[in-house]
């Protein structure tokens, strides 16, 4: 399970102390509840628009609480003009010794790049369409991409985490021999695809569910309703 505090965009020092204060909140509950659970981070919840040293101070803050609680941590992708800040905070958690995970978006063009700069710093990738504006909106574009991302990871023999409902993505999973539920962590989000879900953990794999909770939640709805409304277009649905 990855859970997300819904909220974006703080620009008040007020919301980014909140928003701080929230993340270790849950970081104390998942630890003391002994949950099988990461949280995920947005940048922009946590200063990127007010202050960006700030910002960083606080991922790193945050990073560090997840560390001492045993408790998995990932930034989150939001906007491409992000990713360079957050492609450094991710950095910057692992050259701190910190465990670390990071959203790279197959939607945009300097993926491939990302993907060999995060694997040679020691943080690990979590491989998703991405639901913001990117380089392409061509779904086979996008998904050739997934498919050969995932591909390159494989051949890497790192562990990575895939977010997808795409049938065809998952049907790969499953013959893809090199794969093992050791080193790749299914990710899918809540209510959707619970038939797959459960196959894959019948079978021993790892799965994630991600899970989205609080009272800002009008972005990430419209986002998830596009994102249908697209396999809707193209007359497709997603894993069952």
């Amino acid at each position: 399970m990855t859970l997300d505090i819904l909220g974006e965009s703080s620009r008040k020092k007020e919301e980014v102390l909140e928003a701080v204060n929230h993340y270790k909140e849950m970081i104390s509950g998942i630890a003391s509840d002994r949950l099988d659970a990461a949280i995920t981070i947005k940048i922009t919840s946590l200063g990127y628009f007010l202050d960006r040293e700030v910002c960083l101070r606080n991922v790193l803050d945050i990073c560090r609480s997840a560390d001492r609680a045993k408790v998995g941590f990932e930034i989150d992708m939001e906007g491409r003009s992000l990713v360079d800040f957050s492609l450094k905070a991710a950095i910057s958690c692992s050259e701190d010794g910190l465990k670390v995970t990071i959203a790279l978006q197959a939607y945009l063009d300097r993926t491939a790049k990302d993907i060999e700069s995060m694997i040679k710093n020691g943080v690990r990738i979590r491989l998703v369409k991405g639901a913001y504006v990117g380089d392409t909106r061509d779904f086979h574009v996008i998904q050739g991409r997934i498919l050969g991302f995932a591909k390159m990871l494989s051949e890497t023999r790192v562990a990575f985490a895939l977010g997808t409902h795409d049938p065809d993505v998952i049907s790969w999973v499953k013959e893809e021999t090199d794969l093992s539920y050791n080193r790749l962590e299914l990710g899918m989000l809540k209510g959707l695809s619970d038939e797959t879900k459960l196959e894959f953990a019948r079978n021993n794999w790892r799965v994630a569910e991600y899970v989205p909770f609080g009272l800002n939640s009008i972005a990430y709805i419209q986002r998830r309703l596009d994102y249908l409304q697209q396999l809707k277009i193209l007359g497709r649905l997603p894993a069952p």
